[in-house]
């Protein structure tokens, strides 16, 4: 059976597309001889890309040579040649175009003859057909350079990609019969928060208000669902940061790219095939405490190392991190709630009124229906809580399809004046 496309042709995968211009007996006699001079030569083709090419071309000229004197079918297209040698030997295959694409935010595999890709937040069934055996030999290929593993002791994955995608990968017998893998692509939309401005994610006011409050070391929680933008934020609230500022980050797999000065980065590592060597989120947080930060920053809180960063905002170290909530009141709640976790002597009486105290400003985003990400809201934690419910005030809300100055305002107003920025001036005018 032929599978058609809208127009009633046959639908082709990227690979496939370019294989109508060279014949797929000779692109596999290539393909083993590139491989096969990558082994002589002992090239990475994760690293070595640039060599990896320059011998693609070797190949290629052999071959032009070969067919001139009869027995090799020649090669009708060599530039399509090369770019599907180079996609299989030293990129990820049929999924390289989609990793090429910049329109394209998300890959993921369901089972190999149905491989998705998101566009502007919203799904694609691609035409793209892979094997079993192609799908696990690019997650071999994938993990080789984070030196991570998938197999039946561990049947999850994350990891990163050399680009700074992010990999995950589930395998059965926890799925039902092919092997999951998605893979989030870093893509780069904003640096800064005034590139959130020019997206139409942010207004000019709320910008100029998060950039005062990250230099006045206020501590920040981004909020959010899934694919709601809050890497992207935390990036760019990170922009704001003073240059003379020593940051550490902690992640479950390295996302953040933080481009300043004085930066340390820290990643979670899972468990040896012996079941030691384990290093969860929660101990990478106790670990930057130690390691002098200015300021830190955790990709994300979803379990008990919630606790352990309230302790270190408490404590005076300024701070930001990020939690999937639909609103920001949720996200407080979820705040509350979360270091619980971390064991029975941990106690609402103590949860509670830390979080009023330590956190400062909840940034809520969420994507709309053609896929464009804003902030939803921000607001503020004054401190007070009355019986177990932390109080919020609204400082900037989105109304009429616009984010507008609500009547809020943050804490620490001192801290705003000692670094040069008066509150009411500030949040006054839009």
């Amino acid at each position: 059976m032929v599978r058609r496309g809208r127009l009633g042709g046959p639908s082709r995968t990227a690979g496939q597309r370019g294989r109508c211009c060279v014949q797929p007996t000779a692109l596999q006699l290539l393909e083993d001889d590139v491989r096969e001079l990558v082994r002589r030569r002992r090239l990475d083709p994760a690293r070595d890309e640039v060599e990896v090419r320059s011998l693609i071309g070797e190949v290629l000229d052999d071959y032009d040579e070969r067919s001139l004197v009869g027995g090799l079918v020649p090669l009708t297209d060599r530039k399509e040649a090369h770019r599907l040698l180079v996609e299989s030997v030293a990129g990820f295959g049929p999924l390289q175009a989609y990793l090429d694409d910049p329109t394209v935010e998300e890959i993921w595999i369901n089972e190999p003859s149905k491989v998705f890709v998101a566009r502007h937040g919203r799904p694609e069934l691609t035409p793209t057909f892979l094997t079993e055996q192609q799908v696990h030999d690019l997650v071999e290929r994938m993990l080789r350079s984070s030196g991570r593993r998938v197999d039946l002791s561990s049947p999850f994955v994350d990891a990163s990609l050399p680009d700074g995608s992010r990999l995950h990968v589930t395998i059965p017998d926890i799925t039902r019969r092919h092997w999951a893998v998605n893979i989030r692509k870093f893509v780069v939309a904003a640096d800064d928060l005034s590139d959130m401005v020019r997206l139409g994610s942010l207004t000019d006011h709320a910008a100029r208000f998060l950039e005062a409050a990250v230099a006045s070391g206020l501590n920040i929680l981004v909020a959010g669902g899934t694919q709601a933008g809050k890497t992207t934020m935390l990036n760019c609230l990170a922009a704001a940061v003073p240059a003379h500022e020593r940051v550490v980050t902690c992640e479950e797999v390295f996302e953040l790219r933080v481009n300043l000065r004085d930066v340390a980065s820290m990643q979670c590592r899972q468990a040896s095939l012996e079941g030691t060597g384990e290093v969860p989120l929660r101990r990478l947080v106790k670990e930057a405490l130690r390691m002098r930060p200015g300021r830190i920053i955790v990709g994300e809180v979803r379990q008990e190392e919630s606790l352990d960063l309230l302790i270190a905002l408490n404590s005076g170290l300024p701070g930001m991190a990020t939690v999937h909530a639909n609103s920001a009141r949720e996200a407080v709640t979820k705040m509350c709630t979360l270091p619980l976790l971390a064991g029975p002597n941990v106690s609402s009486s103590f949860v509670v009124p830390t979080v009023a105290s330590s956190i400062d400003l909840v940034v809520q985003l969420g994507m709309d229906a053609d896929g464009s990400r804003r902030v939803r809201e921000v607001v503020a934690l004054p401190g007070r809580v009355e019986g177990d419910v932390v109080e919020v005030a609204d400082i900037f809300v989105h109304r009429d399809g616009r984010l507008e100055r609500a009547d809020g305002y943050p804490p620490h107003a001192d801290r705003f004046e000692r670094y040069g920025h008066d509150l009411r001036e500030l949040l006054g005018r839009a």
